[in-house]
Parts: structure tokens; C-alpha cells; sequence
């Protein structure tokens, strides 16, 4: 019993003097919090997308406060107005911020695309991937298992009847998470404003293209010769679009008209 007792003032004595050590090394070395993070951090949209190129939004705003080379103007979400109130609370000039979506580059639906297997794995888009590049003829083409759907923070995305991911453009902040997340990389962000897209990832030639998908660009370049203003051009058998001259120049979207396979499309 003496014993017990012993042992138990013992743990009790060796129990307060490391609570006296913690106590003291915590007070000594404590860290002051800069009440401006919070502030900055309260101001952004806690999407955690990582469009800022921090991990998280508490991490941005730590960065933003304490790094005077950090722009306040990196939350591709919050846009202009977040980018405003973190320029005013850290003191610093805000970058213009162009408002952008999340596009599908690929018209390969359930009825227009060739499928080289049947997948019967995990309904994941990445899984798929790694089975010699998913079911799709196309090696290039959207596998419709929804991947970008779950990686978007803000559901704007969810999928389509015809197996291809449809966006809510009034829900998307153009963050990237979706884009990120595609092993196909037929997810691409651009300006809000912009008139055509192309519906269509392939690097395929012509015919093949055609034979794997109805809605291909078979590069017949007729795009390339329609357009007055030099806004698109041929890159690796693939039609390319420069949105902002479209934007700013183009009247009148005639490449739309011309593609013979409907896989530029207008937009506005």
C-alpha cells in the first residue's frame, strides 16, 4: 500500500513539472499570429481549389500578408472582387483579373465516339486511363466517368445523358480543380467572353480521327482559311482558336460555318 501511494505522488510531482516545462517552453516560444491573415482569409471564397498555386486558402493568405511579392490578385475564383478586398486589406495594387470558365474539349458523346473495349473497372476516369488508355477509340477523348464532376469544388459541373461533363457556367469561378483533375486533359479554362471553342482534343489525322469520332477535327484547315483575322491555325492536327482575338476583333464567328465535322462551335 506504502508502495502505491509512493509511486503515485511520484507520478503526480514528474507530471507537474512537465507541465511547468510545457507551460514555459510554450510561453517562450509561442508564435504571435498576424490577425491580418484571418482577415484575408475570411475574405476569400474557401473553395481550397488551389488555383492560387498555395495549398489552401489559409496558406494564400498567410503568403499574401507576409510576402510582399505575392500578388493579391491570384484567387481565380473570387475574381475581381475578392482580388479588390485583398489588395486593400494587405496594401498592395491589384492585377486585373479575367473572368474564365471551364470548357469541354472534346464532342466525343456516347453516340458519336468509337469504343475500343468494353470497361467493366472502377468508374473513375484515372482508373480507366491506366487500362491502355480507357475504352475509347480515341485515345485523346473524355472517358465519362465523372472524375472532373467529383474534383469540382463549387458543383458547377455534373454529367450529361451523352456521357460527357456539362458546365454550369454561372457556378463556375474557372478555378482549374476540374482541369487538374482530367487524365485526358479535354478540360481547358478560357475568358468568359470567348465566342468559339473547339469541341475537340484529338491529334489524330483526318480520316482517323473521323473514323473514331463523328464530331472530330479532321484538320481540313478550312477554319484556317475562313478566318480574316488570323485567329486560328493548325497545331499538330488540331484546330486552335486565340479567344481574345476573337473576342476583341471577330464580329461574326464564320470558322463555325465552315468545319465540316461541327467540331468548332459557337459560343456566343
Amino acid at each position: 500500500m506504502y508502495t502505491a501511494f509512493m509511486i503515485l505522488i511520484i507520478m503526480v510531482v514528474v507530471g507537474l513539472i512537465f507541465g511547468l516545462i510545457l507551460a514555459v517552453a510554450n510561453k517562450k516560444f509561442a508564435i504571435e499570429s498576424n490577425p491580418l491573415i484571418h482577415l484575408v482569409e475570411e475574405a476569400l471564397p474557401k473553395g481550397q481549389c488551389g488555383a492560387c498555386g498555395y495549398a489552401g486558402c489559409i496558406a494564400y493568405a498567410e503568403a499574401v500578408v507576409t510576402d510582399p511579392d505575392v500578388s493579391p490578385s491570384l484567387c481565380i475564383p473570387g475574381k475581381a472582387v475578392v482580388a479588390k478586398m485583398v489588395a486593400e486589406l494587405t496594401g498592395k495594387a491589384a492585377a486585373e483579373v479575367e473572368p474564365r470558365v471551364a470548357r469541354i474539349k472534346c464532342g466525343g458523346s456516347a453516340d458519336k465516339a468509337v469504343n475500343a473495349f468494353r470497361y467493366s473497372g472502377i468508374q473513375d476516369c484515372v482508373a480507366a486511363n491506366y487500362t491502355q488508355g480507357g475504352h475509347k477509340g480515341c485515345k485523346y477523348g473524355c472517358l465519362g466517368f465523372g472524375t472532373c464532376v467529383k474534383a469540382c469544388p463549387f458543383d458547377a459541373l455534373e454529367m450529361g445523358a451523352n456521357g460527357l461533363p456539362v458546365v454550369n457556367q454561372k457556378l463556375c469561378t474557372g478555378c482549374g480543380a476540374c482541369e487538374t483533375a482530367c487524365p485526358k486533359k479535354v478540360i481547358a479554362m478560357q475568358p468568359l467572353g470567348a465566342k468559339v471553342t473547339v469541341d475537340c482534343s484529338s491529334k489524330d489525322k483526318g480520316a482517323a480521327a473521323r473514323k473514331l469520332c463523328a464530331s472530330a477535327c479532321i484538320a481540313c484547315g478550312l477554319c484556317v482559311k475562313n478566318c480574316p483575322h488570323g485567329a486560328a491555325k493548325m497545331e499538330d492536327n488540331l484546330a486552335v482558336v486565340d479567344p481574345h482575338i476573337c473576342e476583341t476583333i471577330c464580329s461574326e464567328a464564320t470558322c463555325t460555318a465552315k468545319c465540316p465535322t461541327g467540331a468548332i462551335l459557337k459560343l456566343i
